[in-house]
C-alpha cells in the first residue's frame, strides 16, 4: 500500500489483524477515543509495543496529546524523549461444572451484567476462595486501577491513580445494605457466581460478561467467573512532563489529567508548587493559575458567549504577564510567558468549541 500527502511515495506494510500484528514495531500511534485504544491495546499488547493515543474521542484519559498536540508529540517521540509505562491487566476465566469455557483479559474491566431489561441477575461474589456476599444486582464491575475513571467510576468506584496495584469490586445497582465498592490486593482473586434470575440454577440467568466493551461471553446459569491479576500488561508510552513551551496536554501528571478531564474546581489553590519555582517555571505556574481559576469561575454549560469575558481576561493577563517578566533579569522569559499565554488562548477557543456544540444539541 501507498501513503497520500506528504508521505506519498513512501512504504506502508498492510498486516493482518493478530496478537502479533505489532511485532516488530517501535510503537502503535493511536488516533481516536477509548474504544480505538483498546482495540489497539489487542493488537499491541501480545508484540509487547507500547501505545501513544491521540485523543479524538471524549474524555481521553489514556491518551496523551490532543490533536492540537500531535505534532509536538511526534517530535518527542523522534527524538527518544519519551519512557514506557506499565499497565496492569485482568485476566478472566469462565467455567462451568469445573471446565473452562472461555478465557480473556481486560485492560479496563471485565462485567458481568444482566442481559434482560426486565430481570435483575443473582450473583454471589468471592474473594480469595472465600464467599463475600450475594447480590440481587444489575451487574458486576472487576476493574484495574487504570480502568477505575471509566465504567466502575460511572458505578460509583473510586478513583485509583495508576501506579496503584490493586484490584477493583464495584456492584452495579446492587438491591442490597452491603454494596459498596471493594479495593482488594492485586495478588487476590475475585469471583463471581451466576445463582439466576429467580434463585435457581434451573432458570436461565440472562448474564453476559463483557471485557473492556469488546469481547463478550455469554454466562449459562451456575457460570463461574474469575478475575485475577493480569500476565502480561498492556504498555504506554508517556511523554514526560514540562518539556517545550505549554505542553500541559502532552505528558501531564493524572493528578492534571483528572483536573481536566472532570472539569475540577481548583480555584484558590496556593499549594507548594503555586509560584514557588523560579525562572520560566515559575512564569508558566502563574500564567495557567491565574487563567484556569479565571475560567472555572464560568460556567461554558450555560452561555457560549462566556469564551468572549475569558478572551479578553487572557488578552489583559498576556500583557501583564509580558511586563512583569521584562522587568526581572534575563528579559528573555517574556517570551515564555507569551508562549504560555498563546497556549491558553488555544485553549480557551476550543473550550468555547465544544460549549456551542452541547448548546446546539
Amino acid at each position: 500500500a501507498e501513503l497520500d500527502g506528504d508521505l506519498a511515495g513512501q512504504p506502508a506494510t498492510v498486516v493482518p489483524v493478530s496478537p502479533a500484528a505489532a511485532a516488530g514495531a517501535e510503537m502503535v500511534l493511536v488516533i481516536g477515543g477509548a474504544g480505538t485504544l483498546l482495540r489497539a491495546a489487542a493488537l499491541a499488547r501480545g508484540a509487547g509495543v507500547p501505545l501513544l493515543g491521540v485523543n479524538l474521542g471524549h474524555v481521553g484519559f489514556l491518551a496523551e496529546a490532543e490533536p492540537e498536540d500531535l505534532s509536538d508529540a511526534v517530535d518527542r517521540v523522534l527524538a527518544g524523549e519519551y519512557s514506557v509505562e506499565q499497565r496492569m491487566t485482568v485476566d478472566v476465566t469462565v467455567q462451568t461444572t469445573g471446565e473452562v469455557i472461555a478465557a480473556t483479559w481486560a485492560l479496563n474491566e471485565a462485567t458481568v451484567e444482566k442481559a434482560a431489561r426486565e430481570r435483575m441477575v443473582d450473583l454471589v461474589i468471592e474473594g480469595d476462595g472465600r464467599p463475600l456476599s450475594r447480590w440481587g444486582c444489575d451487574g458486576v464491575v472487576f476493574a484495574t486501577p487504570t480502568g477505575s475513571t471509566a465504567y466502575a467510576f460511572s458505578a460509583g468506584g473510586p478513583v485509583v491513580w495508576p501506579e496503584v496495584e490493586a484490584l477493583l469490586m464495584v456492584p452495579i445497582c446492587a438491591h442490597a445494605l452491603f454494596a459498596g465498592p471493594m479495593v482488594v490486593s492485586p495478588r487476590s482473586v475475585l469471583a463471581a457466581e451466576v445463582i439466576g434470575t429467580g434463585g435457581s440454577h434451573n432458570e436461565a440467568s440472562g448474564a453476559v460478561l463483557w471485557c473492556d466493551g469488546r469481547r463478550k461471553v455469554d454466562l449459562p446459569p451456575g457460570a463461574r467467573i474469575e478475575v485475577r491479576r493480569g500476565a502480561r500488561p498492556v504498555l504506554l508510552a508517556r511523554l514526560g512532563t514540562g518539556v517545550g513551551e505549554g505542553t500541559a496536554q502532552v505528558g501531564a501528571p493524572f493528578t492534571d489529567r483528572l483536573v481536566e478531564k472532570f472539569g475540577l474546581p481548583v480555584a484558590g489553590w496556593r499549594g507548594r508548587g503555586a509560584f514557588g519555582r523560579e525562572g520560566a517555571a515559575g512564569q508558566r505556574d502563574e500564567a495557567r493559575y491565574q487563567i484556569e481559576a479565571h475560567m472555572q469561575m464560568h460556567s461554558y454549560d450555560q452561555q457560549a458567549g462566556v469564551g468572549l469575558a475569558v478572551r479578553k481576561y487572557v488578552m489583559a493577563r498576556r500583557g501583564i504577564i509580558a511586563s512583569d517578566a521584562q522587568r526581572k533579569p534575563g528579559g528573555a522569559l517574556s517570551a515564555t510567558a507569551k508562549a504560555e499565554i498563546e497556549y491558553l488562548l488555544t485553549r480557551v477557543a476550543k473550550r468555547d468549541a465544544r460549549a456551542l456544540k452541547r448548546i446546539a444539541a
